[in-house]
This record gives structure tokens, sequence and C-alpha cells, in this order.
């Protein structure tokens, strides 16, 4: 059996995870791993994250040596903007392998068309593909709903509503999300520092798979706030976010995500609307947002190592499945 070589870019909590599947799949073998925390350094990625036994790889904070290893991908996780990891993503490039990362801005890079031009020359030079994804941006609320289409004769909007219940999550969402702010601090840092990054790469995915000429995109972000005690937040302090992210065409808006995250979210739940012929209502239950992250990334290797040259989105390739 051909084994398919991976090394892993990034072990935080999302590329610990992102590893973990990729060791599970016996035809998947790791070559190295990369990550700059002095603290991880030296350790077998095994044992860093949480196997019971060593994979025979160290983790190194050497990302030039480390990618002189000969793999056929490399799994990308540090940071959500395509502008901070334009340097590493050439790195990678440059060094002739494949990319899956889960830089949310990547998962439909052309709404920054000077960065991703960029990038798409490069990777195109390199005979490489380079595809963002992930649970959300990269599928729940873009790629799930444009699949959905494909039983419809026409689709005259999209809505989307995706409910997280973010108590469970790893604490660095908790913080981006604003969890146990006040009001004040969540208003003065909203669309900054407080953002789930991914609602407008999902609208433009959603516009560009459909072919639809969208006038503008806008979003809203908004607190929720507690009105009892929940997880450590007291009444009157911000739990999470309700955040928008619209497509207007013709002055409608035909494309609506919903984005609730919030530690007293109750049941987490994904829905879709298509309005059409016919129109259609999905309903998800049981859709965990790491957990699903990193199987979305693991399950775009093989349809990435095989796909054309350059920079892609999940509506350039086949369907994705387990394994």
């Amino acid at each position: 059996m051909v084994k398919i070589r991976v090394i892993q870019f990034g072990l935080g909590p999302i590329g610990v995870g992102v590893a973990r599947v990729i060791a599970s799949r016996p035809d998947f073998q790791f070559v190295g791993a990369v990550d700059i925390d002095p603290a991880k350094v030296d350790q077998d990625l095994g044992h860093f994250i949480g196997l019971d036994r060593d994979l025979g790889v160290k983790i190194s904070d050497d990302a030039e040596k480390v990618l002189k290893n000969r793999a056929d991908v490399v799994m990308h996780c540090t940071r959500s903007s395509m502008a901070k990891i334009q340097p590493e993503l050439a790195m990678i490039i440059r060094t002739r392998h494949n990319i899956v990362s889960t830089c949310e801005e990547l998962a439909m890079p052309w709404g920054r068309a000077a960065v991703a031009k960029r990038i798409d020359a490069l990777a195109k030079k390199f005979k490489v593909t380079v595809l963002g994804t992930g649970i959300n941006p990269g599928f729940m609320m873009d790629t799930l709903p444009i699949v959905l289409t494909g039983v419809c004769q026409q689709v005259e909007s999209v809505r989307v509503k995706r409910v997280v219940d973010a108590s469970n999550r790893r604490e660095p969402l908790k913080k981006k999300i604003g969890t146990g702010m006040t009001v004040e601090e969540f208003k003065a840092k909203a669309g900054k520092e407080i953002r789930h990054v991914g609602l407008t790469e999902s609208v433009a995915l959603i516009a560009r798979a459909l072919r639809w000429k969208l006038d503008k995109i806008e979003e809203t972000i908004e607190p929720v706030v507690a009105k009892e005690p929940v997880k450590d937040v007291q009444p009157g302090f911000v739990t999470g976010v309700n955040q928008f992210g619209y497509g207007i065409k013709n002055g409608e808006r035909v494309i609506e995500l919903h984005l609730k995250m919030c530690v007293d979210a109750g049941e987490s739940v994904d829905e879709v609307w298509l309005q059409g012929k016919p129109s259609i209502h999905s309903v998800i239950h049981g859709v965990h947002g790491d957990l699903s992250t990193a199987a979305v990334a693991a399950n775009c290797v093989r349809r990435v190592v095989t796909a054309t040259p350059g920079l892609v989105t999940m509506a350039d390739l086949p369907i994705i499945a387990v394994g």
C-alpha cells in the first residue's frame, strides 16, 4: 500500500485535531511536523497529540528543514488571515507540496484578489494545489447549501442558520466571540478582535457556485447577552455572537447567513432553506465544530493531491467523503 505522506504545519487546537484524524488512518503517514512554540519542539508528534504511541516524527520549529522532506500534502493550521499566512504558503508551495489549510479567508480567497492571484500563480508554477477549508467556512454554511441546490431546477434565494453551543469549545474560540465581556467591550472590539471570520467568504462562495453576480456583501455582528448565570458568565455580560452575512443582488438579499455562537446556545443545529423549484428546508443535528473541522480538512486530502494545480475552493473539488 502506497501511503499518503503528510507534514503537519501548526499544532494549535485545530492542528492537533487534524493530526489526530490523519494519524488514525493507516494509509496516511506523517513525515514532518512544524510549530513555533518552544514548548512543543522536539516532542514526538504522536505523544503530543495524545496518542498512546509515538509516530517517530519530532516537532520542529525549523519549517524550511521539515519541508525538505518529501510529502504529498501539508496540513496548514495557523492563522485566519490570508495576508498573514501568505509567506508560509509561499514557502510551502516552493517546496512543491500541496496544501490543505484551515485559514478561514482562504476558503473563498478571491475577495482578496491581489493575494489570491499571487498564491494561485505560484501554485501553478510549482504544480501544486492549495485549498482553504474547514467546517465554517468550508462546509456547513457554503458547501452544504451548494450541494443541496443540486436537487433544484432553480434557486431564488439561500438562507442558512447555524447555532453553535460554544460551552465546550476551545478557549481561543470563546475569546474570539467575546464570551465574558461587557456589552461595551464587545461593541468596541466587534468586527475586529471579536468576529467569526468566514461569513463573507461563505456568501461569496455560494454566489460563485451559483453564478450569481452580487451587488455587494454585507456583514453585521451583535452580542448575545446572558439573562441568567451561565458557564461563569453573569447576567448582563456577553455569552457570544449573533452574526449575519448578506449577499445583495438587484437590491434583494438573495443570500442570508446567520451564525449564533455562544455558551448558552442550547443544542447545536444547522438549517438550510432554499427558495426555488422545489423549495427545500434541511435540518442537521450533531455537527461538532472542532471535530468536524478536522474531519473536513482530512477528508479533502485525496481530492487535493489529484486536483489541477492552482488555488481552489471546495466548490471546485469533487464531493468529499470520509477516509
